[in-house]
């Protein structure tokens, strides 16, 4: 049995410095190491450590044994590392001491071990780099809401320069999951419900981490957001054709449009098979069938709940086994069965050392493009006293995002935005609660209280954006973000009645595990307003003083009839560090709004919430007294200023359309109003008659598209026929022939103008490398008036 007897590396052969040589592939390199390597040495770098930085800057081990029961430091590190777990998302470290303690610790490493490998460093980057004193940007519905994937690459690209500058080289994020259940507490790190928007926003989210030279990482492959009642790691009970037309089109997408080299795999099961011991999803599936080659990291403890959670293993060794013939390679956050149970396995004949050498290889290859196996590697690529990770350009990214990320959803009689002079009134929960900007992942949230170190950022409420920006600004909490306590709720009214227009800021407040109303662990039985909130918004509707219901939240909830009487409503999706800003900005009127909703708006909290990606049956009904049409609908957002769509009509003089080939459409909007705006067109595809039930409309392109006053533009949409595919009757991906529409709209349902095509041809089977995007082109015209 291999692994027995130590190899002296600098004697091992003449071919034992290849693995150092950078003329080399890093794949012929990583090659050339592996058969050098005991069987301890292999197994030490498919494991993490979960470590925190230092404060003092000298070493992240003396925090290690705290993070879940992991080996001491000396005896993690001897046979070298595979990877480093968040030294500094643990907890609150000045960043250029956590750089220099990343920094020494890295030292340590390649010291220790036979052959000098330093590990790779991960950290959380969902709303920003989760450490202490970076820069939050906003949660991943807001990206949703921007539709804007170049604002979004640009951020990412931000966040994965300032983690590559503090030693880190792999980032867990972004995560693609598509929204299936608003309960899910998860839903604020999803994009949104449809597969498209979610996956060109993953893709430019990747490309800018990756621009970065930070690995980044698709979350949750696959299925997770589906699970039974909205509960996190229940069962998924799910069909082939919905996870090969829902969940797995946004993977694809940021594999093949963004280029990711890593994927975590999903706790859940799907269909009694759990995908951490899933060797047709996590092989056949992802690698031999889409061809990729980077590494498959699992979710925190994830092998080991084989064994304690799915009981499909009888102890971790054969939880170990299970999770290498699957196709995982690293196992996080620290060594568990990945460890001596792994070594015993492979000892005892029960799990084939070939695993160990196929995981093995895939995580030196990704080493050795990061430079990680190169003889001059340093931990930085710059001084730890140049470590900064809030700065004003990034606030002000992050500022960008937040004000084309905030929606209006209702704005009836113009009563936004605010007139000047007006007095208003400010109350609800979250209106003075800088928390309720951040989503779950972001550091302060994430990590939990530190009172002793504070926020660690400038964070400012939305009372106090606002008040910088109305005079005299009144406000009252009325109740809180949870339980029952209504004392409040009378004087927040009275407030309201005295005031020629209340704004009520109500919604969540992010956690992990209970700690929250929204986030991991945090799921809802139902959608209504956590608490007392929607008490506290009847009792200001009551006053008759109107109403402009702003909701700080990590999903949708229910905007039905007992909330009808609101003036306006706005919403922000955990809107970041200076959402507040972006929020009394759109309020007021200092910017436009042009954020649209990613999730449609419920009418009804109970029930089990549905998508608009539903087929006829699964709308509104003759044969239920259940209406399920939402109170606003995907795609939906209003702006302060107005716009006229004319002249959309298929470029060419033929409505026909080989299933092999494109067709371009098109259509001309115009700014109307008075001031500028951006339009957000949106082409759906609605399929008549199919040989499976398919949604009446989908998302298959968009366009931001910005316009000043009397200015307009053509937006025109070249569509290839392979966007219009589906899991067919005998379960493979077609372009099938007959008559299909494409409709402009400015959300799902309402809908501008739809052109009639007729796809011509034979059935067409298309796989992996079909088509997945709709490049859209904007040609400007001069507005009216000039030269």
């Amino acid at each position: 049995m291999r692994g027995q007897e130590p190899i002296d590396a600098s004697s091992a052969s003449g071919e034992s410095d290849r693995w150092r040589d950078t003329r080399l592939s890093p794949a012929e390199r990583a090659g050339a190491l592996v058969p050098l390597m005991t069987l301890e040495e292999k197994v030490a770098q498919l494991v993490g450590v979960w470590v925190g930085a230092d404060a003092s800057g000298g070493g992240v081990a003396p925090h290690q044994t705290d993070m879940g029961g992991g080996p001491e430091w000396d005896d993690a590190i001897r046979q070298g590392l595979g990877q480093l777990t968040r030294p500094f998302g643990t907890a609150p470290v000045d960043p250029v001491a956590g750089a220099r303690s990343l920094a020494a610790s890295q030292a340590e490493i390649v010291a220790a071990s036979r052959f000098g490998i330093p590990a790779q460093v991960h950290e959380e980057c969902l709303t920003g780099f989760a450490a202490w004193r970076a820069t939050v940007y906003p949660a991943p519905l807001s990206w949703g809401a921007s539709f804007d994937p170049d604002l979004l690459e640009e951020v990412a690209g931000r966040i994965g320069r300032s983690m590559r500058a503090a030693g880190v080289h792999q980032g867990l994020a972004p995560v693609v999951d598509v929204t299936r259940d608003y309960r899910w507490g998860r839903t604020e790190e999803t994009i949104g419900e449809d597969p498209y928007l979610v996956g060109l926003l993953g893709a430019a989210y990747v490309r800018g981490l990756e621009g970065a030279g930070v690995v980044a990482t698709l979350k949750h492959f696959a299925g997770y957001s589906a699970s039974r009642g909205g509960r996190n790691l229940a069962p998924v009970q799910m069909g082939r054709r919905e996870l090969a037309d829902v969940v797995l089109p946004p993977f694809e997408m940021a594999l093949r449009l963004g280029g990711a080299r890593s994927v975590m795999h999903s706790y859940t099961e799907i269909d009694g098979v759990p995908v951490a011991a899933d060797e047709s999803l996590l092989t056949g599936l992802l690698r031999d069938e889409w061809g990729f080659d980077g590494t498959v990291v699992a979710d925190y403890f994830a092998v080991r709940f084989l064994e304690r959670l799915h009981r499909v293993a009888a102890d971790a060794g054969q939880a170990a086994g299970l999770a290498l013939r699957a196709g995982i390679d690293v196992e996080l956050p620290t060594v568990d069965a990945f460890g001596a149970p792994l070594v015993e396995a492979v000892k005892t004949g029960t799990v084939d050392e070939a695993l160990i050498d196929r995981a093995l290889l895939r995580v030196l290859t990704q080493k050795a493009e990061l430079g990680l196996l190169d003889e001059d590697w340093q931990p930085l690529p710059g001084p730890a006293e140049a470590v900064r990770l809030d700065d004003e350009e990034s606030r002000e990214l992050a500022l960008r995002l937040a004000r084309e990320a905030v929606v209006v959803v209702r704005n009836s009689d113009a009563i936004l935005p605010l007139a000047p002079g007006r007095r208003v009134a400010l109350v609800g929960p979250v209106a003075d609660d800088p928390m309720a900007m951040l989503g779950c992942y972001a550091f302060p949230a994430h990590v939990g209280p530190h009172p002793e170190h504070g926020l660690g950022l400038d964070l400012p409420s939305l009372r106090e954006a606002l008040g910088g920006l109305v005079p005299d600004l009144a406000y009252a909490p009325g109740c809180g973000i949870t339980g029952d306590d209504t004392s409040g709720i009378a004087a927040a009214a009275e407030l309201a009645a005295a005031s020629d227009v209340c704004v009520v800021a109500v919604g969540d407040r992010a956690g992990l595990f209970g700690r929250g109303t929204s986030g991991e662990g945090c799921d809802a039985t139902d959608l209504r307003l956590p608490g007392v909130q929607a008490e506290l918004v009847r009792a200001v509707l009551a006053t008759g003083t109107p109403v402009v219901l702003v909701l700080l939240a990590g999903r949708p909830y229910a905007l039905g009839p007992e909330l009808e009487p609101a003036a306006a409503v706005v919403y922000g999706f955990f809107p970041g560090q200076r959402g507040g800003q972006a929020l009394a900005e759109v309020l007021t009127g200092a910017v436009n709004p042009s954020g649209r909703l990613p999730v449609s708006v419920p009418r009804d909290a109970g029930g089990l919430p549905s998508t608009y990606l539903s087929p006829p049956l699964g709308l509104r009904t003759q044969v239920s007294s259940v209406d399920p049409t939402p109170a606003y609908p995907f795609g939906h957002g209003l702006s302060y200023t107005t716009f006229e769509w004319s002249g959309a009509r298929v470029a060419g003089e033929s409505a026909e359309w080989a299933v092999d080939g494109e067709v371009s459409v098109e259509v001309t909007v115009r700014n109307t109003g008075a001031r500028g705006g951006a339009e957000v067109v949106q082409l759906y595809l609605h399929d008549p008659v199919a040989q499976t039930t398919r949604p009446v409309v989908r998302l298959i392109g968009f366009a931001r598209v910005p316009l000043e006053a009397g200015e307009s533009a053509r937006v025109s949409f070249t569509v290839p026929a392979d966007v219009t595919s589906f899991t067919g009757t005998r379960g493979r991906r077609v372009v099938e022939p007959g008559d299909v529409e494409l409709r402009f709209g400015r959300s799902s349902a309402r809908l501008e103008a739809s052109l009639p095509l007729r796809l011509t041809g034979a059935e067409r089977e298309v796989g992996h490398l079909r088509e997945l995007r709709v490049p859209a082109h904007i040609d400007r015209d001069s507005p009216e008036g000039r030269g």
